[in-house]
């Protein structure tokens, strides 16, 4: 019982912070264009904030260590909510900073959340690190069930309501909110080891520059996310012409996804054993 309490802790602020992500992935490409701007504008736009989460995601680790990682989440609540009060703009360079913001938010929330919730379950509630695994579990689960569900909700502030492409990036911000706030009354503070900047990159380069395994991993992941980046930036000039509707195709992608990871994890079970070489 202790330990479900915990997680329901933890579930509550991270599945909020997921929501309001999923929430802004169907109409942002459509936002940039019912504000008029060229291909090649929305391209940058784009660029400027997968270019930010790379340069964030080097020092957010040293980042939520030093800060802490309960004061990073609610950081991360924040920066995300100021990123989606820019849509309302239609200045380019007010848009390129919220892009930025944007980019700061993702590597935040990839790195906080997790890293409060290990430190948290094994230092301070001393549960089996066995179970572990099973609070990520489940927390993947419901991030492809909300994910869906975001693509729906999209669509429907969006297209039904007639709240045009800037409603989905206005409902996040209630999400973020409850999120910080939720994470600043039940949680309690934690820090991990201070380690200089260059010392953490130098390790991680020497790990990755030593075992070619890692290497090739780490190539194969990067190539992937290319694809996926161009595949992001294209759906949705490709189909809006069409008159799809952006949301209930973006829940289709999102289903699809799931079914994936599914149909993966049936074939490396113990029943087909049809393990990777």
């Amino acid at each position: 019982p202790a330990f479900r309490r915990f997680q329901r802790g933890y579930y509550c602020v991270y599945l909020l912070a997921l929501a309001a992500d999923w929430l802004q992935g169907p109409y942002l490409y459509k936002l940039y264009q019912h504000y008029r701007f060229l291909e090649g504008q929305i391209a940058i736009l784009y660029v400027c904030g997968f270019a930010s989460s790379v340069l964030f995601g080097l020092v957010s680790s040293s980042l939520v260590d030093r800060l802490g990682r309960k004061k990073s989440c609610v950081l991360f609540s924040f920066t995300y909510s100021i990123c989606c009060l820019t849509k309302l703009s239609q200045d380019y360079l007010v848009l390129v900073a919220g892009r930025v913001l944007g980019g700061l938010s993702t590597a935040l929330l990839f790195s906080a959340f997790e890293a409060w919730y290990v430190h948290e379950h094994v230092e301070r509630y001393d549960f089996p690190t066995e179970w572990i695994p099973v609070t990520f579990s489940r927390a993947a689960f419901w991030n492809n069930i909300i994910a869906v569900g975001a693509g729906g909700a999209a669509d429907f502030f969006a297209e039904w309501l007639g709240l045009g492409p800037v409603a989905p990036f206005m409902v996040s911000i209630p999400l973020l909110v409850l999120s910080g706030v939720f994470a600043v009354k039940n949680w309690d503070e934690n820090y991990g080891k201070k380690r200089a900047f260059s010392k953490t990159c130098g390790d991680g380069l020497k790990c990755l520059l030593s075992d070619r395994r890692i290497l090739l991993l780490g190539t194969i992941q990067a190539l992937f996310e290319s694809v996926i980046y161009i595949f992001i930036f294209l759906w949705t000039p490709v189909l809006d012409p069409h008159g799809a509707p952006l949301g209930i195709v973006f829940s289709g992608f999102m289903a699809a996804s799931m079914l994936g990871s599914s149909l993966y994890h049936l074939a490396v079970s113990k029943r087909y054993h049809l393990q990777p070489v």
